[in-house]
């Protein structure tokens, strides 16, 4: 066989494999589009489209850990305690829509407290829902804080009111202006009951004002409260009252409290509040009225920004309730996200 024979083979050879090889070649399929998360800022920051949908969510939450203390302030069931500490993890998910009919808004939080207690009842272990709730139109349906529970004084010491419900409330909400109307699910020992709360605010410059009012149809009682708050030099001055008829769901710590308290913003970190309250007639009888000792406190709450997010605070308190007396605070540090 001569040079060129092997030559002219050797090509039809590598021609038939190559042949073969193409018949047999697999083909890649095209990558399907990959969707990323686009930022969602019609709501504010922190939004972001749930991919696929036009709806808005954003997440957010804390993590505390905060020790109590005061003397005997812990009761358990083999004695008491002059300081208790406990840990929580709160998780808020709040999405938001634009709809024909407004802004639809729903949040769910959830908070998980640990206190590592066995014998303590101040700190239990536990898992629950902190609001649940679905807002339109300027309805709002589900449990979160009302109007008792969001708006209070801003140190650790007042003792206002405070209620987490099952609710439907309508408010409607001006420049300068806001008012609603709120039916609450009462659980009294003779069963579900209705509670109807109502409320009154008003920003003029610098100061606002808010009145509100309530009526506990189980108990066939109600209370009624007002918070007046004026920016005053460096900080804020605030001054509340309440009137309460007989026990009820809204205010049942006595029958008339006042409270006053300042909050100095001493530096871009740095707020201390000054505050003090006072309560009359602290006791309440089988019929549900009330009688009996006053009750007094004073105390500083001081707030430290330690860094973005990261906040530190202290409260310390003198309460006197008439027959005895004690002094109580907290140490908090939270990180929210």
């Amino acid at each position: 066989m001569n040079i060129k024979s092997l030559l002219l083979g050797s090509a039809a050879a590598l021609a038939a494999v190559s042949g073969a090889q193409a018949a047999d070649a697999i083909i890649a399929a095209e990558p399907e589009p990959m969707e990323y998360v686009r930022v969602c800022d019609a709501f504010g920051t922190g939004y972001f489209y749930i991919p696929g949908t036009e709806t808005c969510l954003k997440v957010g939450g804390y993590v505390r850990f905060e020790v109590g203390f005061g003397e005997d302030a812990y009761v358990g069931t083999t004695g008491t305690s002059d300081w208790d500490s406990y840990a929580r993890a709160q998780l808020d998910f709040t999405a938001k829509s634009d709809t024909e009919l407004g802004t639809l808004t729903s949040v769910a939080s959830v908070r998980f407290d640990y206190g590592d207690d066995t014998v303590w009842s101040s700190n239990a272990n536990d898992a629950y829902i902190n609001e649940a709730y679905i807002e339109l139109g300027g309805f709002k349906i589900g449990r979160y804080w009302n109007w008792w529970d969001a708006n209070d004084l801003p140190g650790e010491l007042d003792d206002l009111g405070s209620n987490r419900l099952n609710s439907i409330a309508y408010v409607y909400t001006g420049d300068t202006f806001t008012a609603g109307i709120q039916v609450d699910e009462l659980s009294r020992a003779s069963g579900q009951e209705v509670g109807v709360e109502a409320v009154v605010q008003a920003a003029l410059g610098a100061a606002k004002l808010e009145v509100l009012g309530s009526w506990d149809f189980g108990a066939e009682e109600g209370a009624v409260r007002g918070i007046a708050s004026v920016a005053a030099g460096p900080g804020t001055f605030y001054l509340a009252g309440v009137y309460s008829s007989g026990e009820n769901v809204y205010y049942s710590s006595g029958e008339a409290t006042v409270a006053v308290a300042y909050a100095f913003k001493a530096t871009d970190k740095l707020e201390i509040i000054p505050e003090a309250q006072y309560i009359w007639n602290t006791q309440v009888d089988a019929d549900g009225e009330f009688y009996g000792d006053d009750a007094w406190g004073a105390g500083v709450t001081v707030n430290y920004q330690i860094v973005d997010n990261f906040a530190a605070k202290v409260a310390v308190d003198y309460v006197d309730n008439g027959t005895d007396d004690s002094v109580r605070g907290i140490v908090r540090l939270q990180r929210d996200f």
